[in-house]
């Protein structure tokens, strides 16, 4: 069961210009210092899974001020590693870089997930149905590893190990599709849902209805039974549709 659903109001809102940055977002910095995950390294790798792990398990949160001074001073690093990491993390659409001004956590609005989430509710049935032929043969253990993965990382609590496998999942659908079209669209919305789940992902009591939830999916979509997979689809999104403004929803 998850607890109250959808995106914190204060993490959401209308779209914003990223370079429109105010007094609010640039005071939103982690009180607690960067630590290395692993054995200290200065590699732009290891900075990059040290932020990025920061981002997807809440600490930074979104619209969070990415300091590189403090950063650094934290990790015991130069600033160059740093700024390669940085640079990684733009490309992957987790942070927006503002000249004069610094790196920030992208923000994502409530209004954005509920529309992606309604698109998707109309075309992944489909997409697992073009996608059946190749989950039910030579692919099957892709998917079925992305399940076990679930599985670790929630029962770990490793939220951005959970969030990568959930994606992956998902993708898995769209990839083998052999549809550009929707390829394409899921290209276009990954780093999106990538930013909301870390919120979704911590609405659960229990974070083991995450895994659940896709061995629901899974058997759905390799049985072919599309109406299922829909049902099962519209409960797994229930929160990022649930997301909407009350504008939107007329309520």
């Amino acid at each position: 069961m998850r607890e109250a659903p959808g995106i914190s109001p204060d993490h959401v809102g209308k779209i914003r210009d990223p370079r429109m940055v105010d007094k609010r977002r640039e005071g939103r910095t982690m009180n607690a210092p960067f630590e290395w995950l692993e054995q200290r390294t200065t590699t732009p790798g290891g900075v990059y899974r040290v932020l990025r792990t920061a981002i997807l398990d809440g600490t930074v949160p979104p619209g969070g001020h990415l300091h590189e001074g403090r950063i650094a001073a934290d990790l015991g690093i130069s600033r160059s590693p740093l700024r390669e990491a940085l640079t990684k993390l733009e490309e992957e659409g987790l942070i927006v870089k503002i000249p004069f001004r610094g790196a920030f956590v992208v923000e994502v609005s409530a209004e954005d997930i509920a529309e992606i989430a309604s698109v998707r509710l109309l075309v992944e049935p489909y997409a697992a149905e073009l996608s059946a032929g190749a989950l039910r043969g030579p692919e099957r253990p892709r998917l079925m590893r992305t399940i076990e993965v679930l599985h670790q990382a929630t029962k770990e609590n490793d939220i951005p190990g959970s969030i990568d496998a959930h994606l992956q999942f998902h993708r898995l659908f769209y990839e083998f599709s052999g549809h550009r079209m929707l390829q394409s669209l899921w290209n276009g919305w990954e780093n999106k849902l990538r930013l909301y789940l870390t919120i979704d992902h911590r609405s659960y009591s229990d974070p083991h209805d995450i895994a659940v939830e896709h061995e629901k999916l899974a058997t759905a979509a390799l049985e072919g039974d599309v109406d299922v997979f829909r049902r099962e689809l519209a409960q797994h999104f229930q929160g990022a549709l649930e997301a909407r403004t009350p504008e939107q929803t007329g309520i």
